[in-house]
This record gives structure tokens, sequence and C-alpha cells, in this order.
């Protein structure tokens, strides 16, 4: 099971802290990531990060703004995101990689979460 929070509607320049929280069975030893989906468009990877959080990538549209991290004691990732734009508006997926690295390739994702809606307004 994994479950997304934190989204909402915000202004332009403002920061949301995403959450997502997998049940022990579910990320144990995997990556975590983020992908995020627009209207119309095809869902993209957004940020991930190793079992052991010794290592993470990004997109290069957030790098610098976005900051991933995760709890392992709490079974939990987090998306911090600052000075954000319209076009970070879309619905954020946490997904469960298949390994224990992150990645950014949609067939290496064993387990999708729900989305949680981020808006942007300009």
């Amino acid at each position: 099971q994994l479950q997304a929070s934190g989204g909402g509607l915000v202004q332009a320049g403002s920061s949301l802290r995403l959450s997502c929280t997998a049940s022990r069975r579910t990320a144990s030893n995997n990556g975590l990531n983020w992908f995020r989906q627009a209207p119309g468009k095809e869902r993209e990877f957004v940020a991930g990060i190793s079992w052991r959080g010794g290592s993470t990538d990004y997109a290069d549209s957030v790098k610098g703004r976005f900051t991933i991290s995760r709890d392992n004691a709490k079974n939990t990732m987090y998306l911090q995101m600052n000075s954000l734009k319209p076009e970070d508006t879309a619905v954020y997926y946490c997904a469960v990689s298949r390994s224990s690295s992150s990645t950014s390739r949609l067939e290496n994702i064993s387990y999708w979460g729900r989305g949680t809606l981020v808006t942007v307004s300009s």
C-alpha cells in the first residue's frame, strides 16, 4: 500500500511538501520515486531515491527546486517542492522501484500509489 498526501492549491513561488507512506511489505529494500502527470500529458519522472537514501536523482526541470528524502523508520518518503511554477501543476504519484535503486523508467516500477493533486496558480 502507498498513500501520497500533501498536495493542494498554491501560488507560484510557494512551497509544498508531499509525503508518501508505504507499508513495510510494499517498499522493503526498494528504491522510491515521484512521478507526475499533467492534464493531457504523459506521466513523467520527477525524483527518485535509493533504498538507503544514499543516491538521489532528479528531472532537469526540478533540479535545484525539489528535494527528495526518505525515513525508513517511518516507511515514508518526502518531496520538498520550493519555488513552484505553474508548469509544476500535475497529479503527483509515488512509486516503488523493482530494485533498491531509483528509476525514471515506468517499466521499472513495481507498485504505484494513488496520486495527490498539486495546482500552482500564476
